[in-house]
């Protein structure tokens, strides 16, 4: 049996990979580690909490004698890397949170997995999940492909390109097995409402404006949550030791073009008239260092392992706006700060 640590799992991408490997893969111990900041909820994941392969572990990877301590207590044969600061808005206030977690964070559990097993790295892995921001912005043409020079942009980015560079270190010096893999846009249910598409949801459901930076031709390849945690765990199982793989979806979409389509589709959901959603739109100053356009080319994962993404972006985004006018006590519970209870509620006193 293999003892899988999956950091970060309480959160928007970590929650729905935690939730595949734990059903699909029940000859697996799944060991979901969050520090539960803004971000982490574990409300994401009650319908998995109480099946036998499952554990919870409230903790931050900054913290390296925990670290330590829950590896040597559980000796995990695997780590999928998914804890992360990860809004652009909030490193430019803050970029030392970011520095911390993203590049310290990532050292520590780096350390603590070559320390358990010594070299002996046999049917281990280092899985570190980044981002396709770290490539920097592309003009009008082109796509990212695992070979682009890095040219991060932001204190976020920087710290992501940093971390891919550590574990790419470790391969090369310890012999440490790794991947890494760079996704795009991730849109889906169970994501924080900071990111554009749940905002949006969210303020058009209670008639606030919509803010656009700038223009709002900036362009994003946007992908579905769980086409992305299948396509980790194609790369978990599949993937080339040492080998980086990019994961896109196919789906570019201009800010101001999304936003006027899913205004089109909250109208018809919420039954107001053609054209009232749209009419919350306000163009605010622009952020700093944007990137104009990211998109990826996911030529070697489809080629080498056979993965795509199977969701259209209509479908997708059907099933996301459906989903959270579904789970308003979710969202309620998530702007209110409530859903930082449950852990004292579920877990305290166990």
């Amino acid at each position: 049996m293999k003892n899988i640590l999956i950091t970060g799992g309480a959160g928007f991408i970590g929650s729905h990979v935690v939730r595949l490997f734990v059903n699909q893969y029940p000859q697996y111990e799944i060991f979901n580690l969050d520090a539960l900041t803004y971000a982490g909820n574990l409300e994401n994941l009650t319908d998995v909490e109480n099946l036998p392969n499952y554990t919870f572990i409230k903790g931050d990877i900054k913290d390296i004698q925990f670290i330590n301590q829950i590896f040597e207590q559980h000796r995990f044969d695997a780590v999928i890397h998914l804890a992360a600061e990860s809004h652009v808005d909030r490193s430019i206030v803050d970029p030392n949170a970011f520095i911390e977690t993203n590049v310290l964070g990532t050292a520590n559990l780096l350390n603590a997995f070559r320390h358990l097993w010594k070299g002996n790295f046999e049917d281990k892995l280092f899985y570190h999940v980044s981002t396709d921001e770290v490539y920097g912005a592309l003009g009008k043409t082109g796509l990212f492909t695992e070979t682009t020079p890095y040219d991060p942009q932001s204190p976020y980015s920087a710290s992501k390109a940093a971390s891919d560079h550590l574990v790419r270190a470790y391969g090369n010096t310890y012999d440490l097995p790794f991947n890494i893999s760079n996704c795009s846009n991730n849109y889906g249910p169970n994501q924080f409402p900071e990111k554009l598409i749940p905002l949006f949801i969210h303020n058009i459901q209670t008639g606030k404006n919509l803010p656009v930076y700038g223009d709002g031709q900036y362009t994003r390849d946007w992908l579905y949550v769980t086409d992305h945690a299948k396509a980790i765990d194609t790369v978990f199982h599949n993937g080339k030791r040492g080998e980086t793989y990019n994961i896109g979806g196919l789906n570019e979409w201009t800010n101001l073009d999304l936003i006027k389509l899913l205004c089109a589709k909250m109208d018809v959901k919420l039954g107001k008239p053609e054209g009232t959603s749209v009419q919350l739109i306000t163009y605010v100053k622009d952020r700093a260092g944007h990137d104009r356009r990211y998109a990826i080319d996911n030529t070697k994962i489809q080629t080498e392992l056979r993965w795509k993404p199977e969701m259209t972006f209509e479908e997708g985004l059907e099933k996301t706006i459906d989903w959270y006018l579904q789970n308003s006590d979710w969202l309620e519970h998530v702007t209110s700060g409530a859903y930082q209870k449950y852990y004292v509620e579920m877990y305290a006193h166990r």
